[in-house]
């Protein structure tokens, strides 16, 4: 029975596991988007919405516990001044993924994970149609 095993095990040691969630939660701070395999990427996406939270805390403890975790002082200070600042009004969720290809040597179902972006509404069919249409040009007042 698997009762309390959390998580996926991905084929690797503990430590091995460990170093790429940490590697990939980096690269994801900085790049801001990664194309990894499905199973990969729903592991880290909480590790991530983690730091982007620690971020948004913003005290001295949070960012001595995101240095812990990142592999890089530049992303962490660009996770306090620029990311976490992009998320202050959104409670949670900030990643997303993308699905994009099958891997050509395993068919491994590739996606692009991405940090949301602050600005996405996109534009819906009915908004289009709906549209207010220009105003007709007056007529001549008659006398």
């Amino acid at each position: 029975m698997r009762h309390r095993k959390k998580g996926r095990q991905l084929g690797r040691q503990t430590k091995h596991r460990w170093a790429l969630f940490r590697n990939m939660v980096t690269s994801l701070l900085d790049h801001e988007r990664i194309e990894t395999t499905e199973a990969k990427a729903k592991e880290v996406r909480g590790f991530t919405d983690r730091m982007i939270t620690l971020g948004k805390e913003g005290t001295l403890s949070a960012r001595r516990r995101a240095l812990s975790f990142l592999r890089s002082k530049d992303v962490v200070s660009k996770l306090f001044s620029d990311v976490a600042g992009r998320f202050t009004d959104r409670p949670g969720g900030y990643t997303r993924m993308i699905k994009t290809r099958r891997r050509i040597g395993d068919g491994a179902e590739l996606v692009a994970l991405e940090l949301v972006s602050k600005v996405e509404k996109p534009l819906t069919k009915k908004a289009s149609v709906t549209a207010p249409a220009a105003p007709a040009t007056p007529s001549e007042p008659s006398a």
